[in-house]
């Protein structure tokens, strides 16, 4: 009895437990708000994604006022480039020590105006003068040496002359006396050996004087050429020492030109090498202007083109080759009348021009060509609410306007500001902070 008793307790105990596990436990409330907020997000996703593929692509609002628009027209296209001239010296000729030396006096200081042949300055040197010296001692020897020589010719040709006047003489004595001695022959007043001797006498000096004609005329021949050699030489002597004398004159330095000096240093007691540079005279009231073009436009510059400058013209006389850092150099002179008002180191704004003016489709050039490269731009809508993206072909370019070649309508209005911030943009809603 009592296990039947233990077993239907179990059994009266079995439902109590059972209905107390199968409770119901409520859900927290944060998770129904989870749910709904992710819904919510995900249809504003959806909802942007519908008002990108409508609008095509991406918009960012900006505001009008911040920006900068033009107008495309139509007009005069005029193909010129402004550049930045610097003015200079036309001419401009260096001071450099041709021999080198201590520093005595200084006449004149940097600046200064100075006329052809002005002294500058004073330079000694010791050794130079000593050498100056020995070489005018061996130039006055060889000289010397050389005028003995010509002399000695000279007494050569004299004694030829005085010869053939002796024999000459001789000749015509004989001559005679053979004549006298011929007629004593014959009246038998004159031994035949003695006729005979003053004969072979008479042969004797004709003869000589044969061979005497021979000597001066082999010795004429070699002695003009021994004098034009000595005379060479003693010219190439003489140039040497005046060379030798203009170094030495060297060590005073003289404007060579008329001009204004610039670019000199120089203190007493300073020693000079040789070839260093004392500085430079530039022309007075001479000038050129000097500017650097970007290498873009190098195939488009040559010489003699023309740019223009408050009314005065000039032209392309130099071209540097040389590239560096982007540009190369160009050299303008005054085409007639020089400008009176500028001064060397001034900056000076020119126009030069590269082509004529044609009639074109133009928009004001801005900053946004330098990042589209001219390829595409925001065009303004009609009611001014937003632009749009499109794709542009743009041509030749000024200071002031742009070319248009294909993309643009007259009529419409651009955004020429900076697109740096619009780089990935298709689109610009335009508002006004006003």
């Amino acid at each position: 009895m009592s296990s039947v008793k233990s077993i239907s307790h179990i059994e009266s105990a079995q439902p109590t437990s059972s209905a107390g596990m199968d409770r119901k436990i409520a859900k927290p409330p944060q998770r129904k708000k989870l749910v709904l907020a992710g819904g919510v997000l995900l249809g504003c996703a959806v909802l942007v994604a519908t008002l990108l593929s409508v609008s095509g692509g991406r918009s960012l609002n900006v505001d009008s006022q911040r920006i900068a628009t033009g107008v495309v027209s139509k007009g005069s296209f005029e193909d010129f480039i402004p550049l930045r001239a610097r003015v200079t010296p036309a001419k401009t000729l260096y001071l450099d020590a041709v021999e080198g030396g201590r520093v005595e006096r200084v006449l004149v200081e940097d600046g200064a105006q100075l006329q052809a042949g002005d002294l500058i300055v004073e330079l000694s040197n010791a050794s130079l003068q000593l050498s100056v010296l020995s070489n005018e001692a061996q130039v006055a020897e060889q000289l010397n040496n050389m005028r003995s020589i010509e002399l000695s010719l000279e007494q050569n040709r004299l004694q030829h002359k005085r010869n053939l006047a002796d024999i000459d003489y001789q000749i015509k004595m004989l001559t005679r006396q053979l004549q006298a001695e011929q007629k004593l022959l014959e009246t038998q007043s004159l031994s035949q050996s003695q006729f005979d001797n003053t004969h072979d006498t008479l042969n004797w000096y004709q003869a000589r004087k044969q061979l005497t004609l021979e000597s001066q005329a082999s010795d004429a021949k070699m002695q003009e050429a021994q004098l034009i050699f000595l005379q060479e030489t003693s010219e190439r002597l003489q140039n040497s020492l005046a060379l030798s004398r203009q170094n030495l004159d060297n060590m005073n330095v003289r404007a060579p030109v008329a001009g204004k000096l610039s670019g000199f240093d120089v203190e007493v007691g300073q020693s000079i090498g040789r070839g260093e540079r004392l500085g430079q005279i530039d022309t007075p009231n001479d000038f050129k202007l000097s500017a650097l073009i970007d290498q873009f436009y190098l195939g488009r510059v040559d010489i003699g083109q023309r740019a223009s400058f408050e009314g005065y013209e000039l032209t392309i006389s130099k071209i540097y080759p040389q590239v560096q850092n982007g540009q190369f150099e160009v050299d303008f002179t005054f085409v007639g009348e020089q400008a009176s008002n500028i001064r060397r180191g001034q900056t000076i704004q020119l126009k030069l021009v590269l082509g004529d003016a044609t009639e074109a489709l133009l928009i004001p050039n801005g900053a946004f060509y330098q990042d589209t490269g001219g390829n595409w731009i925001f065009v303004i809508s009609p009611n001014g609410d937003h632009a749009i993206k499109r794709n542009v072909r743009l041509g030749r370019r000024n200071s002031q306007f742009i070319e248009v070649l294909e993309g643009l309508e007259e009529g419409e209005r651009v955004v020429t500001s900076p697109y740096s911030s619009y780089q990935d943009l298709q689109k610009l809603n335009l508002s006004s902070s006003e």
